[in-house]
């Protein structure tokens, strides 16, 4: 029996961070990072069943063409999806009366959509960028046994180029489910690594007050290749969703509206707009 000290319950039996129960999720689950952001998907739901928040996690399940589904934020940062995901991964493998993982497990299908500036000079801003791989920087997962789900050559392939400090720790590769990169890609998405770092500023190379240990980072994982394979962008949750995903039995996929290229310095005329028809294309291809 899981302790009621490693699996916390609410009174009313939710989960202690979501503030959810089994019957409050759909089987296919889109994460934000924003709050704010759940309420621009699920606008375009035919009907809304649900809806709760408790600190950053808004949660809302409804209806899209007749499709069950449910939008969550995460807030930012590997922290928070460590949270969720295994709090998501409670409801529906562990019964929370009798606290025994279920004999018969449920995979659930989540794809996070959110927004991100490219690497790349032919990634223009208003393109879609589906993460093959996230490339975790930020040590989170490494409290997991990941060995047989992480892409070792890859991984000693960015040590080398980049020459990174292990100090830092060993980043680690994870692949997106294949199951769901068929099902949502098309020849206007780009595919390559994303880069998941720990922070905003220092582990993401911007330099306010202090100085940071590696000062060419950036440019170093600008020109990483792996088998034609490049780094599209850099952000804050898609390796550790990649990794307890592929742990836990459920498939997940990162999805990023482009607002703005930092190779060549533009950025989009209407974000809004190139992120409006991400979350369109996305629910179309969750609803097929």
């Amino acid at each position: 029996m899981i302790q009621s000290s490693e699996l916390i319950l609410n009174p009313d039996g939710s989960v202690y961070h979501l503030n959810l129960k089994p019957e409050h999720i759909a089987r296919d689950i889109i994460f934000v990072g924003d709050q704010n952001r759940v309420e621009k998907i699920t606008q375009f739901f035919d009907s809304i069943e649900f809806s709760t928040q408790k600190r950053e996690f808004k949660t809302q399940t409804g209806y899209f063409k007749g499709k069950k589904m449910t939008v969550m934020s995460t807030g930012i940062g590997p922290d928070n999806i460590d949270i969720v995901m295994n709090e998501l991964d409670a409801l529906v493998n562990i019964d929370l009366e009798t606290r025994q993982p279920k004999e018969n497990l449920t995979s659930l299908n989540i794809i996070r959509i959110g927004t991100s500036g490219s690497l790349q000079a032919d990634i223009p801003c208003d393109s879609f960028v589906m993460s093959r791989y996230g490339l975790g920087l930020d040590n989170m997962l490494r409290s997991y046994l990941i060995d047989d789900i992480s892409e070792t050559a890859i991984e000693d392939a960015f040590i080398s180029q980049t020459h990174w400090d292990l100090k830092k720790g060993r980043p680690y590769v994870i692949a997106c489910s294949e199951t769901l990169e068929k099902r949502i890609e098309s020849n206007q998405i780009h595919k390559g690594f994303t880069g998941t770092a720990g922070g905003f500023y220092g582990p993401q190379g911007r330099v306010l007050r202090l100085a940071i240990q590696d000062p060419e980072l950036n440019a170093k994982m600008d020109s990483f290749e792996f088998e034609g394979i490049k780094m599209t962008n850099l952000e804050m949750e898609t390796a550790a969703i990649y990794g307890l995903g592929k742990l836990l039995g459920h498939h997940c996929l990162s999805l990023n509206a482009i607002i703005a290229n930092r190779a060549n310095g533009t950025f989009s005329e209407d974000p809004y707009k190139a992120v409006n028809a991400l979350i369109a294309y996305t629910l179309e291809k969750l609803a097929e």
